[in-house]
């Protein structure tokens, strides 16, 4: 393990690295990917409080505990870095990878727990980012296409489009009690238990009668 800054803890070597067998992974690469997703975090806290022209480099760097030179290292700069933040692909990947009848399930587990482990889950960017200008619209777009659209190419049956659309707005209505109302009762209820109530209803827009 790491700190953000790539530097090793005391009493474990930098060297160690893994073969071309399944070993693990090179510490320097370790250390980069753990550098670069701290890099991310950061902007992903900052677009969800800050208009995007209200972002600075050396605002980002300083909430991962990095330099704005490594910054431009790993993303070349700003509108990369946001390019990448603005994208919802590979979270929806991960948002929408279980078989269609345990979808519904998998996706409020999924959201509830990234609430409260992490306090935030990517998918909820779309609530907590400010969608005013230019980026806001990009940031729709991105959401339209990389999450609904392509939760209801999966549907089977009429309306598969809209259905998704509902669905993803009870995921989002749920994701903004959860995390942003912090409703007491949902706080104190087991994830488990919320799903197992919720989920039903998710995967009734899902799975047509």
């Amino acid at each position: 393990m790491t700190d953000v800054n790539g530097n090793a803890p005391a009493g474990r070597s930098g060297s160690r690295s893994g073969d071309a067998h399944g070993g693990p992974a090179p510490v320097g690469r370790r250390d980069a990917e753990a550098t670069k997703s701290a890099i991310v975090r950061a902007a992903r806290h900052l677009l969800a409080r800050h208009a995007h022209g209200d972002i600075t480099l050396k605002a980002v760097a300083e909430r991962a505990g990095v330099s704005a030179p490594l910054i431009l290292k790993y993303f070349g700069n700003k509108d990369a870095l946001f390019s990448r933040i603005m994208s919802f692909d590979a979270d929806a990947e991960e948002f929408l990878d279980a078989p269609l009848a345990e979808l519904g399930r998998h996706m409020v587990r999924h959201l509830l727990t990234g609430q409260a482990e992490r306090g935030a889950d990517p998918i909820l960017r779309i609530v907590f980012a400010p969608l005013h200008g230019e980026q806001g619209d990009i940031l729709r777009a991105n959401f339209r296409a990389q999450v609904a659209q392509r939760l209801g190419e999966r549907l089977p049956g009429p309306d598969a489009g809209l259905r998704a659309e509902l669905a993803v707005g009870m995921l989002l209505g749920l994701g903004v009690m959860y995390g942003i109302a912090r409703g007491p009762h949902l706080r104190a209820t087991d994830i488990a238990e919320i799903t197992d109530r919720y989920a039903p209803a998710v995967q009734d827009f899902l799975t047509p009668g």
